[in-house]
């Protein structure tokens, strides 16, 4: 087939390099528009163009698909198929019917649970003890298609929103190779999703990753890890942030005010509502990642109170 592929990020890469490894045609990569990051300010591509421009593949960066030089220049490649991984630009109607067989998005969630922005993330945070991709046939709603393939994938208890992102990263890409066959001999199976099952994944803030030192300690856990590698979980000591990178759960109940600290062993052990928490790692502000033991070489912290 010809296929336009059409993502951004990180987790877009693998589908693309699986594509560009499979016996199909790629004739054009989406991606967002270049834009200026990190500190200098200097523009970036993004994750997805550097990985096309080696192959020599067409790369388009409209900012949308209002202008009608966009649609037409979309239209040009008579493509078969448009594969879609974390774009990022709302795709409109118009576009989703262009190529002949439609566009096939690879959403990280077991639809219809966590439609939206932070799929990964949001599943950590409550707690889900699986995952996985799905592949969906793209309508014009949020994450609203039929279903073609979905893949589960166990939340494992040290995984953290990098980790888990790695993992379907990959086995997105894979599974996509699987249903390519399908769709040349027109053997997809479409399943509708059910409307009572849905919950949404809504976008992560800074302002949420806050650590409330009052629930219990698997919950700050999961926060910790969930928030990992952005916006990070976050607590006050002595009125300055401190980002907490790592913890793990112990079996101490609490005996002291959930917040306190108190240290045993070079360990930093936090309380919580229920048992204390053990940080492994941390970050003050203005200094580099740290672990809880480089901390306490440098720092006295003893019953006091974080938050």
């Amino acid at each position: 087939m010809k296929i336009i592929f059409a993502g951004t990020p990180d987790f877009s890469v693998p589908t693309l390099q699986a594509l560009i490894s499979s016996e199909h045609d790629i004739c054009a990569v989406y991606t967002q528009p270049d834009r200026p990051a990190g500190r200098g300010r200097k523009i970036q591509f993004s994750p997805v163009k550097q990985c096309a421009l080696p192959s020599q593949i067409p790369v388009e960066q409209p900012v949308n698909f209002k202008s009608p030089e966009s649609l037409e220049a979309l239209a040009r490649y008579q493509a078969d198929l448009m594969i879609v991984v974390a774009y990022g630009i709302i795709l409109p109607e118009n576009v989703l019917k262009t190529p002949q067989f439609g566009c096939i998005n690879i959403h990280a969630s077991l639809l219809p649970r966590w439609r939206g922005a932070a799929p990964i993330q949001r599943a950590i945070l409550a707690g889900d003890k699986e995952t996985g991709v799905t592949l969906m046939q793209m309508d014009k709603g949020l994450d609203t298609g039929d279903m073609l393939l979905k893949v589960s994938c166990p939340i494992a208890l040290n995984d953290t929103s990098s980790s888990l992102h790695d993992k379907l990263a990959i086995l997105g890409a894979d599974a996509l190779l699987n249903l390519l066959p399908k769709v040349t001999k027109r053997e997809l199976t479409p399943k509708a999703q059910s409307d009572a099952d849905v919950t949404y994944a809504h976008k992560l803030t800074k302002q949420e990753a806050l650590i409330n030192w009052n629930q219990t300690a698997s919950s700050v856990q999961r926060s910790i890890q969930g928030y990992n590698p952005w916006p990070v979980a976050h607590t006050l000591i002595d009125g300055k942030p401190l980002r907490i990178w790592q913890a793990e759960t112990t079996a101490e109940p609490s005996t002291l005010q959930p917040g306190q600290i108190k240290t045993e062993k070079n360990k930093l052990l936090v309380a919580c509502a229920d048992y204390f928490l053990d940080i492994t790692e941390l970050q003050p502000a203005n200094k580099r990642r740290m672990s809880a033991s480089d901390y306490l070489s440098a720092h006295q912290v003893n019953n006091i109170t974080l938050g």
